[in-house]
């Protein structure tokens, strides 16, 4: 990709205006205008200049989330013992479509809608219990995970349980990460 075009997208992107850039870098606005547009050949240190102070800002404007800054952490859960009756009407009342399973306070697995439809379709499946159709657990990751990595991890699992020291602190969704980026402004502003 061109640099000049690179330069310009990645200023827009983070809502610079054109004046606070050449401002940065000490160029007039026409002379940066006509360097945007391809009409002047800026030199190295200037493209330079100008890459380090979109990156500075880029820094600014993305802030690092962490999973402890998107988490929700009013988890439902549901012991392996309890029959699925159980584990539906909290499905239901919640209008969850997973629930993380414990045994003992530890998270042993995980139930899915589908798991719990395709049991209480056969004949007795509200007798049977949580622990018979249970799933893999979903990852498991500390507060300080970068959230950033989390869609990998959506693109093959529902939800990421938090934990700190092997206890269980909260659940991420991918709703909860919408809703985190969301929240986020693309721009902060230094304290002045």
């Amino acid at each position: 990709m061109n640099v000049l075009v690179e330069i310009r997208k990645r200023r827009l992107a983070l809502g610079i205006p054109l004046g606070e850039l050449a401002r940065a870098v000490g160029k007039s606005d026409a002379t940066l205008s006509r360097i945007e547009r391809g009409q002047i050949r800026p030199s190295y240190d200037l493209v330079q200049r100008l890459l380090a102070y979109l990156e500075a800002q880029e820094g600014l404007a993305a802030p690092r989330l962490a999973v402890r800054d998107i988490l929700n952490r009013s988890v439902v859960t549901v012991e392996s013992g309890a029959t699925l009756q159980v584990a539906a009407q909290r499905m239901e009342s919640g209008a969850f479509s997973q629930l993380p399973v414990l045994e003992h306070g530890r998270v042993v697995g995980s139930l899915s809608e589908t798991a719990v439809l395709r049991a209480l379709g056969r004949a007795g499946g509200g007798r049977v219990r949580v622990r018979e159709i249970l799933e893999a657990a979903y990852p498991q990751v500390d507060e300080e995970f970068p959230a950033d990595l989390l869609p990998g991890l959506f693109a093959h699992y529902p939800a990421v349980l938090v934990l700190r020291r092997g206890e269980l602190r909260g659940i991420v969704t991918k709703a909860d990460l919408i809703k985190g980026l969301r929240g986020t402004s693309l721009r902060r502003t230094l304290p002045g």
